[in-house]
């Protein structure tokens, strides 16, 4: 009796074993597939620990803020719009941020929010877009499956993406006595042909915090060069070290306004110059006008300079030679001495 009771053990065992392995090619399969969906989500650790996500300081003596046009036809910004669809894991700078908003805070993405008529960001609850009612507003297929919204990338309209607005901080820590200039916020934008033909219409879909996406940035590589397919960086270290090129579209004065615009180009193009040299003077003067000198070496210095520019000087005179000398002497001998009168006789 016992022994049967043994063996019937010994089969159930073996029932639900066999009835709850897998094979090992369907387990690497699973891993696979949650792997390659979790690639590019944000895990709490890493939103902790990513070194590069330093927010700016609003205890600052010193800080400028600019709007930038990042137009993805430049040679710089070119390796933003590549791949168009993701290839092998890697993605497109739109295509990243979209499956974060897709993914939502929740699964390792992020929020975004909207673009307002006056363009400026505004990062409140109240302000935050849902990512069901941005796909119905640009009119993005998609599918609800038991697992959620499917969105296949083909649909992922990152073709149409062709710029992108950034929100850039120039400051001096006072705290680390430093100078930093770092992306804040981006927003991409679409453009889509007008119904009847006639031109494109422009959609700023978004704005989304930089430092919110940064740690999944860190991931994801873009290629720095159309000749060579090697070489490649981070999109993070890409924004980090401003490799970027965009002109300002607009910036804040002291009364909080913005100027969107400024007449025609050639005004606006002046403008652009003036701001881009005031932050790059105030860089380069945080430690003092290099110009003008003020220790006792340099006054020296600069004595020692006047007294060889005052040597130049003397000797740039002209100074007489000894044959204008005789040419004188002989012309005044000659106005000194009286004329000689010779008389000639004459024979009887």
């Amino acid at each position: 009796m016992n022994r049967k009771k043994y063996l019937l053990l010994a089969l159930l065992l073996t029932m639900v074993t066999a009835g709850g392995a897998q094979p090992p090619a369907r387990r690497a399969e699973a891993a696979a597939k949650v792997r390659k969906t979790n690639a590019n989500n944000l895990t709490l650790r890493a939103k902790l620990t990513f070194p590069t996500a330093n927010p700016v300081s609003e205890d600052v003596v010193w800080r400028r803020d600019v709007y930038r046009e990042l137009r993805l036809d430049d040679a710089a910004n070119v390796g933003l719009a590549y791949p168009v669809v993701p290839t092998d894991g890697n993605m497109n700078l739109f295509t990243l941020l979209f499956k974060l908003m897709m993914a939502g805070p929740a699964r390792g993405g992020v929020n975004v929010y909207q673009y307002r008529l006056d363009g400026q960001e505004r990062f409140a609850d109240d302000a935050r877009i849902k990512p069901l009612t941005f796909l119905d507003d640009h009119h993005i297929f998609y599918e609800k499956t038991d697992k959620g919204v499917h969105i296949d990338n083909s649909d992922i309209p990152s073709a149409e993406v062709k710029r992108y607005y950034i929100k850039e901080s120039a400051y001096y820590d006072q705290t680390t006595a430093s100078f930093h200039r770092k992306v804040v916020a981006l927003c991409p934008i679409l453009e889509r042909d007008d119904d009847f033909g006639h031109g494109t219409t422009s959609y700023p879909l978004f704005w989304v915090r930089y430092d919110d996406v940064a740690p999944a940035l860190a991931k994801q590589r873009v290629r720095t060069s159309a000749l060579n397919q090697a070489e490649t960086m981070s999109l993070a270290d890409f924004f980090t070290l401003h490799l970027y090129r965009g002109k300002i579209y607009k910036t804040d004065n002291l009364l909080g306004q913005t100027r969107p615009s400024l007449g025609n180009d050639s005004t606006l193009t002046q403008e652009q110059r003036h701001i881009e040299q005031e932050i790059a003077t105030f860089e380069s003067r945080i430690w003092g006008d290099p110009a003008r000198k003020d220790s006792v070496d340099s006054m020296a210095a600069q004595q020692q300079g006047t007294a060889k520019a005052s040597r130049k000087r003397e000797e740039r005179k002209p100074v007489a030679t000894p044959k204008r000398l005789r040419r004188g002497a002989s012309q005044k001998a000659a106005g000194s001495t009286p004329a000689r009168v010779s008389v000639r006789r004459e024979r009887h």
